[in-house]
């Protein structure tokens, strides 16, 4: 019988999973039914089908990695299994880290008014300039994952020969020189990029939330409700990005022990990431939220009805008996 850690592990890993695909499957298509319908996706629609779709595809592979390594230790950490779901998992995971970026990025540009020339030309251009962006960080975090195949080694088996014959296991681990240099570029550099970039929008809208007030015509209204809500979702995605990180490097580095709470700790913000960040991405696009809200709705709705017992009405009926004449 599994120990009850990890029957909980997998159940939790089940639902998230359940909950990430969902979430960013209607982000993709809410998207998809806007250009088949003839509208142009924005730039920042455009970064977010993609993060969705790395997003299910990391949660994809984490079920099935972890799975293996609860349900068969013994061929999950043979070499060629072990490398092989090591640079699928990277993989995404650095390029989410990227195309978060891009979409701070694009925030900034978009909801910022610029003097510059060179950088009102850039805000002109974005649009052009989003879809490079993107298979620019696929091809970065592909640059920094691949080459983790080379870089994995073991420690040499530890004997205990005096009591119980046991033999120490020795685990694949990433050789350090790669994975400080890998994880400064595609983990740390997007962090600190994003940071900035939120910081900045924040110091906008706080500089510019008295004029969006004073004005009669709410031209400066609304852009500071853009302003909010681009520094609400990055603001978000960067708490979530940040804890991810640190949860990463925990579990790596093995500061807490299996089963421990801050193990457990450390394991959920993993399994919750992909969910939460497309929670926030719903909830930071007016169109995404009023879709989802329009679905619940309708799901509330349906229930409703189905909890509504049926009214059965008794009529009844009185016969009137006539003679007949003699």
């Amino acid at each position: 019988m599994l120990p009850v850690f990890i029957v909980a592990s997998m159940a939790i890993l089940g639902v998230s999973t359940v909950m990430a695909v969902f979430t960013n499957s209607l982000i993709i298509a809410v998207n998809i039914i806007d250009k088949i319908q003839g509208k142009s996706l924005s730039p920042s629609d455009l970064i977010m089908v993609t993060l969705c779709i790395f997003n299910i595809l990391f949660q994809l592979i984490m079920l099935v990695n972890d799975y293996i390594s609860f349900l068969e230790t013994d061929l999950y950490f043979t070499d060629e299994v072990y490398v092989i779901f090591t640079v699928m998992l990277i993989l995404p995971v650095y390029s989410s880290f990227w195309f978060t970026l891009c979409l701070s990025v694009n925030y900034y540009l978009q909801i910022i008014i610029f003097s510059h020339p060179l950088l009102i030309r850039l805000k002109i251009g974005v649009s052009q300039l989003v879809p490079q962006l993107l298979i620019a960080s696929v091809f970065i975090a592909m640059a920094t994952g691949v080459p983790a195949v080379w870089n994995f080694y073991r420690d040499p088996p530890g004997l205990n020969m005096s009591s119980n014959m046991t033999i120490e296991i020795s685990v694949p681990k990433l050789n350090i020189i790669y994975l400080l240099p890998s994880n400064l570029i595609s983990c740390s550099l997007p962090l600190v990029v994003v940071g900035i970039t939120n910081g900045l929008i924040i110091k906008s809208l706080v500089t510019h939330t008295h004029k969006s007030k004073s004005n009669a015509k709410g031209d400066f209204s609304a852009r500071a409700d853009a302003r909010v809500r681009a520094a609400r979702t990055i603001s978000c995605l960067l708490i979530l990005y940040l804890s991810f990180y640190i949860s990463e490097i925990l579990m790596f580095i093995d500061a807490f022990p299996p089963n421990s709470p801050g193990f457990c700790t450390c394991l959920m913000v993993i399994y919750s990431y992909s969910p939460a960040q497309s929670i926030v991405l719903i909830f930071g696009s007016p169109k995404l939220k009023q879709v989802s809200l329009s679905l619940l709705h309708c799901s509330n709705t349906a229930n409703k009805e189905k909890s509504k017992t049926p009214k059965v009405l008794f009529i009844k009926l009185r016969i009137k008996k006539t003679v007949p004449e003699t």
